[in-house]
């Protein structure tokens, strides 16, 4: 075993041989670098432990109980790119291994004892298997713990967690900061002490970068370190994909359709789009819905992300919407690196933020925190529109905070993932509905072009829609502009109160805000509202608030809202006129016009009151309801804690749908 000194680390890897039109353009802010992060005054020194093979192992110098770490493969080249990693561990207590595909290996053990681990790699001519037994020593202190070591792409966002502490671990360390244990240089935002976030640098070769975090808690310093490995890339020749992208693979190693998924939907050299002979619609292969072919088409970042939607599919799909619905794609990315989600005609793919996926902390913890850039888009109005899902006068998305590590369970993430599937898999039907994939043919041609076929002949679901039921508020579409393209706020629109935007939305046709975004959005927000109410009993919440600073449910008040607007029946609402024809035209055996017959009236949310405070409003209680007897204590030991939802505002969720 050599030990990697802080002068040879950033290169180690080297010398161990020894969405048609978007109706719009979106506004992308410039901002300026965060600070360089100072070096740490003692750098850090790693192991390399060399093999029979290639194949060279990087490991920490110690390893504890209950403290996140990491054993890294690499190859004496210094170069992962084109290699497939899989881990296997093969003794020692079991373990919960969520990067089996990286060559990190993160994870985190909670017996002492010795561990061993297998890794294959194979690619670029090479197939090699290599073993590594650690070491685990007991550790009975308390420890600041940050997660979690993995590889990222050169260019690539980046974010690590430190773990709170205390008996209750809802402490956060005091004077808590960051400095580069080793590694090159790097500009950092620690605004967030607890999450700090960079981009990965360039680099000629795959390079380690150490950061370590330090603190105080009871008057005891407790210190960190956590890995990164930047991974250098091919250089983006991609007009389409032209930001870095995260390593993906696809999630069944024997699909037919391996190579094209490479090639066509994630990857920054796609040069043009792919043929539909090369990876054709679901629906143009498939003579009836079959579940286990969809996972043919699906790539991920992590294995744990095709595994849990596969699952989905398999458990809480007992009307096969979702298996009907993704006939009309042509594959499904789920990658760390989206947020947020979304559908693109280039490639025909649907892209899914694995923030709706996740089960197990350690299956959230890889999930990068990268802040949607779109977050301040609208800051200068003078309202805002919340949304949420709610059953029985309560939430339905059950997520603690970020902060807080704890698991969930498929009742808990079902609708999360439920309402986003129906909208994102909406976009895919308003452009390749079923009754199309046999007409759409096959050779020498992409589905853009089919697209611009269809769009200018005006084709499309959400053209329709848009042509029979318009929407009337100029006001709303001007504002739609400033909330989800970034174009700067007049004057007169910064002037604009609740009550005024209540008069604009309120007596308009649209479900949500983000209707006004593009006819896409709209066509999908009907869909998804609708089938939410139909299939699940639960409505979506609207409402028109003001726009403090650091708005909370509990900060904000309404002026107006509905629960379940979807199920609109005023005279002269075109609300269920315009549900029913995407419905007819998405789903077209289940019947539009019966079926918002079903779906509940619209309930009044009582104006003056917070938007938490109108939760409840089936009950006589509404007016005194409040979120207060949803919190449970951290400290009560007999119940699991509960934890109210974040805000969420309209069109947070879904990245306008990508047309060329």
């Amino acid at each position: 075993m050599r030990k990697l000194t802080p002068l040879t680390l950033a290169s180690m890897l080297v010398l161990t041989a020894c969405g048609g039109s978007s109706d719009g353009e979106l506004i992308s802010p410039i901002d300026p670098p965060p600070p360089a992060l100072n070096r740490c005054d003692q750098q850090t020194s790693l192991n390399i432990i060399e093999t029979s093979s290639a194949i060279e192992f990087v490991t920490e110098q110690s390893y504890q109980t209950e403290q996140a770490a990491a054993v890294i493969a690499s190859i004496n080249d210094g170069n992962s790119q084109g290699l497939q990693f899989s881990w296997e561990q093969t003794s020692g207590p079991a373990l919960t291994l969520k990067s089996i595909k990286s060559p990190v290996l993160a994870f985190q053990p909670s017996v002492s004892g010795e561990y061993s681990f297998s890794v294959r790699v194979s690619g670029n001519g090479l197939l090699l298997n290599e073993s590594i037994t650690l070491s685990v020593s007991n550790n009975s202190q308390t420890q600041l713990n940050v997660r979690s070591d993995h590889q990222v792409v050169e260019g690539n966002k980046v974010s690590f967690r430190t773990d709170r502490v205390g008996n209750n671990a809802n402490q956060v360390p005091a004077d808590l900061n960051w400095c580069i244990a080793s590694g090159p240089e790097l500009n950092i935002d620690t605004t967030n002490p607890e999450r700090p976030q960079f981009t990965a640098p360039d680099v000629d070769t795959d390079t380690l970068v150490v950061l370590r975090a330090s603190g105080t808690f009871e008057g005891e310093s407790i210190t960190d370190e956590v890995i990164a490995l930047i991974t250098s890339e091919q250089a983006i020749t991609s007009p389409y994909f032209d930001e870095p992208v995260a390593r993906t693979f696809s999630y069944r190693e024997n699909s037919p359709y391996k190579a094209a998924l490479s090639k066509c939907v994630y990857s920054n050299q796609l040069a043009a789009p792919c043929e539909i002979q090369e990876l054709p619609l679901l629906g143009q292969t498939l003579s009836q819905v079959d579940k286990d072919k969809i996972m043919d088409r699906l790539i991920v970042s992590h294995q744990w992300m095709g595994e849990n939607f596969e699952s989905f599919l398999e458990e809480m799909d007992p009307n096969s919407d979702f298996a009907k619905l993704l006939q009309s794609v042509t594959a499904v990315v789920i990658s760390y690196d989206i947020r947020p989600s979304f559908y693109w005609v280039v490639t025909g793919a649907i892209y899914l933020d694995p923030s709706d996926l996740w089960l197990l902390a350690a299956e959230r913890d890889v999930i990068n925190e990268a802040a949607d850039f779109r977050s301040s888009f609208g800051n200068e109005l003078g309202f805002i529109m919340p949304w949420r899902y709610v059953k029985d006068d309560a939430y339905v998305s059950y997520t603690s905070p970020r902060e807080v590590r704890q698991d969930r369970s498929f009742d808990d993430m079902g609708p999360d993932l439920a309402s986003l599937l129906y909208h994102e898999l909406a976009h895919a039907n308003d452009f390749f509905p079923s009754s199309i994939h046999s007409s759409i043919a096959i050779d020498n041609q992409t589905l853009l072009a089919h697209y611009n076929q269809r769009t200018e002949a005006g084709l499309l679901i959400s053209d329709q829609i848009i042509s029979l039921f318009p929407l009337q508020s100029d006001e709303m579409y001007s504002l739609a502009n400033v909330s989800f393209r970034g174009q700067s706020a007049s004057e007169s629109q910064k002037g604009y109160l609740p009550i005024d935007i209540t008069h604009f939305f309120s007596n308009d046709h649209a479900t949500d805000y983000y209707a006004y975004s593009t006819s896409r959005e709209d066509t999908a927000m009907l869909f998804e509202e609708a089938m939410m109410s139909h299939r699940y009993g639960i409505s979506r919440d609207v409402g028109v608030t003001d726009n403090p600073d650091n708005a909370t449910a509990s900060s904000i008040i309404v002026d107006w809202g509905q629960r379940g607007r979807i199920g609109e029946r005023t005279e002269g609402s075109l609300i269920p006129q315009r549900a029913a024809f995407v419905i007819d035209e998405i789903l077209p055996e289940l019947n539009g016009s019966a079926l918002l017959a079903t779906l509940p009236e619209p309930i009044a949310m009582v104006q003056g009151l917070s938007w938490a405070d109108n939760l409840t409003l089936t009950s006589q209680q509404a007016t005194k309801q409040t979120t207060k007897q949803m919190k449970v204590s951290l400290e009560d030991a007999n119940e699991a804690p509960s934890y109210i939802p974040a805000l969420r505002v309209s069109g947070d969720r879904h990245k306008l749908t990508k047309h060329k």
